[in-house]
């Protein structure tokens, strides 16, 4: 029964931007399939009450349908499309942003003795695994008070923490207790991931950058790859491009200018290195891609 209340919870709280009233609280209706599309994760529990979606990072695929969820704990570069999704079926999920200060709150809140021991390294960026009963039901509770304007400032905050530390002591806990740990390997990661996103379109020396997350520079290759599935030099690579695509949909007449503005110095290396990730030049694939077409979605 839970499953159905919250798929109708869903249908009615969905909004084009996904957001409700409830802070960090999301929710997603996608009524139609399309290719797939390169965007960034956020870091976020996502949980599918109807539909499947199929994700890439790097080398590694991730598909997840109606009775699982996915946990994203960093901001990583992901490519992924709804399957099968239609008006009439649409794929319905709900999102919970996961905030590191929120996790390490929970993580306090328990004894030593009952949060689980952390593995010897970073762990994936991304995890997926089946719902349980308990966090199925933590979640509706969390809908609900969508409706219940009165009750929502105390118990919405309550049912988070209870959400959290569910996913945090569950099978894939590890990625989420990592993210509230400040010394974890996932966080010098995470630390290495808001540094190169800010920095994309300089060049860098990897020695430098795993300077600045504490790590040594073997270890940083080790973390990195096993978060985020790819080199930092790969990582970069994905961002600029993301960001080209970002910015040809509203100049689309400036090709060389937008290669140049995110850290390209040759336009045909630009032009070669965007049709290998999107599969169409940028100069065919800003005129067909206006700045209205993006929709809302969870990962």
């Amino acid at each position: 029964m839970s499953m159905d209340e919250l798929r109708g919870l869903l249908n009615r709280h969905a909004r084009p931007d996904m957001t409700t009233p409830i802070d960090g609280v999301l929710v997603s209706r996608v009524g139609r399939s399309e290719p797939p599309e390169t965007s960034m994760s956020g870091t976020v529990l996502a949980v599918i009450a109807q539909g499947e979606k199929r994700l890439a990072l790097g080398d590694r695929v991730y598909d997840y349908r109606a009775g699982q969820y996915l946990v994203a704990s960093v901001d990583l570069p992901v490519t992924g499309h709804f399957v099968g999704a239609t008006r009439e079926e649409p794929a319905l999920g709900f999102g919970l942003v996961l905030r590191p200060e929120a996790v390490a709150e929970v993580l306090l809140s328990a004894g030593a003795g009952d949060v689980p021991r952390e593995p010897g390294g970073a762990v994936s960026g991304l995890a997926v695994s089946d719902v349980s009963a308990e966090l199925l039901d933590a979640v509706v509770r969390l809908l609900r008070l969508i409706e219940r304007p009165r009750d929502r400032a105390v118990l919405a905050p309550l049912v988070i923490k209870e959400i959290l530390w569910l996913v945090a002591s569950g099978p894939q806990g590890g990625a989420v207790r990592q993210l509230g740990l400040a010394d974890s390997g996932l966080s010098h990661v995470a630390r290495a991931v808001r540094w190169i996103r800010e920095h994309y379109a300089q060049p860098f020396r990897v020695e430098e950058v795993a300077r600045l997350s504490g790590m040594s520079v073997s270890a940083f290759h080790r973390n990195f790859q096993a978060v985020t599935a790819m080199s930092p030099i790969q990582f970069q690579k994905q961002i600029r491009l993301q960001e080209a695509r970002l910015m040809l949909a509203t100049s689309p007449g400036d090709i060389a200018g937008v290669g140049h503005r995110v850290g390209y110095d040759s336009p045909s290396q630009f032009s070669r290195e965007y049709r290998r990730q999107f599969g169409t030049p940028p100069s065919q694939d800003a005129t067909l891609r206006p700045a209205s077409r993006a929709v809302a979605a969870l990962p």
